[in-house]
């Protein structure tokens, strides 16, 4: 009997450490076509005063800001959400569902609560801190993985930061 109870409390101990690793598991990348920017890690957006509108995901970031893809992905790995754009088209695919706007900064807000600059991103993630009306970009740590940006208008006040690896 003891034996029996051993060998469960054992099976348990592994079932419960490998679900623990399985949380630190980075998502597959989708390869990208040669050429292609591709960005991934982790993102954190923080709308002061609005707890409902925080938000944290990992992501892949690929293409450019005329056509491109951002994937956001939960703490173990599964999508929650695929934000696409083209010229003339934005869809956002989560729940099994693919919904049209008419912008990419439309789906952004959609998708993540609270506006975010998908465009820019693109530029910032790059090392170069191009303008954005309402926003302030530190790149001075892009070159360590590391970038920040804050909304200071309009208000309530929003708090960007990405860890990625290119």
């Amino acid at each position: 009997m003891r034996q029996g109870r051993q060998a469960a409390a054992r099976w348990l101990l592994a079932a419960f450490a490998a679900l623990l690793l399985s949380a630190c598991a980075s998502p597959p990348r989708t390869p990208a076509a040669p050429g292609v920017q591709v960005w991934t890690g982790r993102l954190a957006l923080a709308v002061e005063g609005q707890a409902s509108q925080s938000f944290s995901a990992g992501f892949e970031l690929k293409g450019a800001p005329e056509n491109g893809e951002l994937t956001l992905y939960n703490p173990i790995g599964g999508t929650l959400a695929v934000l696409a754009w083209s010229p003339g088209s934005a869809t956002l695919r989560a729940g099994g569902t693919a919904r049209q706007f008419p912008s990419l900064d439309a789906l952004a807000q959609e998708a993540t609560g609270a506006p975010l600059p998908v465009a820019a991103l693109f530029d910032w993630l790059g090392g170069k801190a191009t303008p954005i009306e309402g926003w302030e970009a530190d790149v001075t740590q892009v070159a360590e993985g590391r970038l920040r940006a804050r909304r200071t208008s309009p208000p309530p006040p929003a708090d960007l930061r990405v860890v990625f690896e290119r």
